[in-house]
């Protein structure tokens, strides 16, 4: 059974090379688990879409809530799908500083993502515009 996980997360070191360590251990790892997904990163915000077996997915989740890179993580959708949305991407990545505001200000009161206020669905939008776009790189 595929599922697709969306959560929220504040970075504890924003540095370029923590996140790009973040992102090369996810497409390191995440094909063998058959998880795809986006990372969306900026403003010390990661916004990320996973999707795979329902079990690798928990066990995905479960690690990063005890990663010591990540803190005030909090689900914002989980649900059980047909198919994958991300299916192209070990782990694609968004980096929300370089985005045009406007994108972002069409789902948020501000021109800065903030997920934590705005439901799963709206952030799981914006990811869809992003993918439309063609925002997201990275790809497998």
């Amino acid at each position: 059974m595929l599922v697709r996980l969306l959560y929220v997360s504040r970075a504890v070191d924003t540095t370029p090379s923590a996140i790009e360590a973040i992102l090369a251990e996810g497409r390191e790892h995440n094909p063998a688990c058959g998880i795809t997904g986006v990372l969306c990163y900026g403003g010390g915000i990661f916004l990320q879409a996973i999707e795979g077996g329902r079990t690798a997915v928990s066990q995905l989740y479960n690690a990063i809530q005890r990663d010591k890179r990540h803190k005030d993580v909090e689900l914002l959708h989980y649900e059980e799908i047909e198919e994958r949305r991300f299916g192209g991407w070990s782990m694609g990545q968004v980096n929300l500083t370089k985005l045009n505001h406007s994108i972002v200000l069409k789902y948020s009161e501000r021109p800065e993502l903030d997920p934590y206020t705005v439901s799963g669905k709206v952030s799981f939008a914006l990811l869809e515009e992003l993918m439309a776009t063609a925002s997201i790189i990275g790809r497998a």
